[in-house]
């Protein structure tokens, strides 16, 4: 099975809650993440929180460009 994100709620500071298509749903903490070129301007919570599901992606996304493999995430999760 490809694994998708299907679902975000940015919930505070750096964390989201995701879901994901094998239904498995639980919380991200990014704040080890924002590092880069793409990632450091994300360590603003205003822009953090604007966070998207690109469903063409089948993940997350910011307005910037960044985005996260599902995989990625998904090993990052921790029961909701």
């Amino acid at each position: 099975m490809i694994l998708h994100v299907t679902d975000v709620q940015y919930l505070q500071n750096y964390q989201l809650k995701l879901t994901f298509n094998d239904g498995v749903a639980g919380v991200v903490d990014l704040s080890n993440e924002l590092w880069g070129e793409m990632f450091e301007p994300l360590k603003d919570t205003q822009l953090f929180s604007q966070v998207k599901l690109d469903k063409e992606l089948d993940t997350i996304v910011w307005a910037n460009g960044a985005d996260l493999a599902p995989e990625f995430l998904r090993n990052l999760i921790q029961p909701a």
